[in-house]
């Protein structure tokens, strides 16, 4: 049986003396609010890098907001290859900032040009406004590519949590469109069905940060009805075919009531001729990866990504 990581127990039990409610206990706009502060805490400082630079680009729903970053040590015009990464938090919560520092972390480290996007969220604005965000921020960063300093037929596509569930999309999208620029998706624990048939949604559904109940306030707040739960741009695990994407890292956390469904994904990436690599974090929970600053074994795991 898996055990928890010492350091990811020890910031678990924390939070259980302080009484902290769950997210979906409150109001979106302090749920974005805590989640925004939350941070501080549990993030090391955002390390240097060569250009970091705020920047919107016109959008399916107006203005798109995305944030470019350069690798430190890379010469302003070298061209680069480059990552388009969409933030977690279940298309509800999160933003710019609250993955600066991972987007930081994989910049250095990787030697990409990495570009997040501000993709419109929920309740405000339901599937499918984050997909249609994400793909027009996607193609215009391959067509900007010479002003971008990047190389536009190396592209990579990433997220986290609701950012993976995104990354795989556009990974489908950029397949079925003939779109050849993507070679790559790094999908961290990512949602890959909206129906939480999964056992790991049960089994790891309290207690480990995110809770079944709060995954479900995630997905209520971003679809319009039942229907959207077949779709594939919400449910990737559910497209007819995965043959022919662009290859996978799939990084999953053994206490996350994701991480069935994150293996169901990379399962069948594999047996459909994807070139895939799985990794299960078994001692982790949902989120670590940006915790650095109290996790140390997140560290580990942005470098493999």
């Amino acid at each position: 049986m898996p055990v928890l990581n010492t350091h990811t127990e020890a910031l678990l039990n924390l939070f259980k003396s302080m009484n902290r409610p769950e997210l979906c206990d409150l109001p979106v706009e302090m749920a974005r609010t805590v989640y925004r502060d939350g941070r501080l805490f549990t993030q090391p400082e955002p390390p240097e890098v060569a250009q970091s630079r705020d920047f919107s680009i016109p959008g399916p729903g107006g203005k798109l907001a995305m944030r470019g970053y350069r690798p430190l040590g890379a010469k302003a015009d070298a061209v680069l290859p480059a990552l388009v990464f969409y933030h977690g938090g279940g298309w509800t919560i999160g933003d710019l900032d609250t993955h600066d520092v991972l987007c930081r972390q994989l910049c250095n480290q990787s030697g990409c040009a990495v570009f997040a996007v501000d993709y419109r969220m929920g309740p405000e604005q339901k599937f499918p406004a984050a997909v249609d965000d994400c793909w027009a921020a996607t193609r215009w960063v391959a067509e900007q590519a010479s002003s971008l300093a990047i190389d536009a037929t190396r592209l990579a596509v990433g997220g986290d949590s609701a950012g993976g569930n995104l990354a795989a999309v556009m990974a489908l999208m950029a397949r079925d469109a003939g779109f050849s620029a993507i070679k790559f998706q790094l999908l961290i624990y990512p949602v890959t069905e909206l129906a939480a048939s999964f056992a790991s949604h049960k089994t790891n559904g309290v207690g480990y940060l995110l809770t079944s109940r709060t995954m479900n306030w995630f997905v209520n707040h971003y679809v319009r009805n039942a229907d959207d739960h077949l779709d594939w741009r919400a449910s990737p695990l559910l497209a007819k075919s995965l043959k022919g994407v662009a290859p996978a890292l799939v990084l999953t956390a053994g206490f996350d009531p994701l991480v069935d469904e994150g293996k169901a994904y990379a399962d069948r990436l594999s047996r459909e001729g994807v070139k895939t690599e799985y990794s299960c974090y078994d001692g982790q929970v949902h989120g670590f990866i940006t915790m650095s600053k109290v996790i140390p074994q997140a560290s580990e795991a942005v470098s493999q990504c």
